[in-house]
């Protein structure tokens, strides 16, 4: 295989991310049925904050806190303590992607596998626990905890620090977010894999080395 060293996104890459689910199971315990409408509420917060987090507007706490204030001030909790909830309700329900475990199983015993993610810190390790996935990955690189967010660079070069500065042109990035792993990958000069989901399509001046629309695709192209 030509790559000795592959560096996944976590998110929806590696993890379904199921962020709807995830906050019915915190609100619950409020004794609250979050609903769909709420969810498109709170997207309206999240999703313009992750912009900003990726593009080193504001740091990672600043998107926690916030995304979670209005609900903090109805139920007179701290945002803190509803992130914290959020982050546990994910753990307690994430499952790897199809494919995830069979090709990971398939690249470990030759291939320097490591993970960068945008997610948070809270999340990672429990959900490594839970599907039992810790044992694949060399690194585990997570940007709340260098302080920049893919795309920056520095956030790859800390990465290759860690890998002992692997030759690039042998280590691919595999993500499903244009703007962040793809872009992340095309500025730090290494080839990437998008991992497209349906629906979603890659900006222009975005250029993935190569795109696949499953994890098992991935496997074929890289193992074949």
């Amino acid at each position: 295989m030509k790559y000795t060293h592959i560096l996944f996104d976590a998110d929806e890459t590696l993890f379904h991310f199921d962020a709807y689910l995830g906050l019915k199971t915190l609100f619950a315990q409020y004794d609250i049925n979050f609903s769909r409408e709420d969810f498109t509420e709170y997207q309206k917060v999240n999703a313009p904050l992750w912009i900003q987090y990726q593009q080193g507007e504001i740091d990672a706490y600043t998107l926690q806190v916030t995304r979670f204030t209005q609900w903090a001030n109805k139920l007179s909790v701290s945002p803190e303590t509803l992130n914290n909830g959020f982050l546990n309700s994910m753990a307690q329900i994430c499952a790897p992607l199809p494919g995830a475990k069979s090709l990971l199983t398939a690249l470990s015993p030759n291939t320097s596998l490591s993970i960068i993610t945008n997610g948070f810190s809270a999340l990672q390790q429990k959900r490594l626990d839970k599907t039992g996935f810790s044992h694949f990955f060399d690194q585990v690189v997570i940007s709340e905890q260098v302080g920049v967010a893919k795309p920056d660079p520095l956030v790859f070069e800390h990465t290759f620090d860690l890998l002992g500065n692997p030759d690039k042109s042998q280590v691919l990035m595999v993500g499903d977010t244009p703007k962040s792993d793809i872009l992340g990958a095309n500025r730090f000069g290494i080839d990437s894999c998008w991992l497209q989901h349906e629906g979603i399509t890659c900006p222009e001046d975005v250029n993935p080395t190569y795109q696949v629309t499953s994890l098992s695709a991935l496997q074929t192209l890289l193992l074949s």
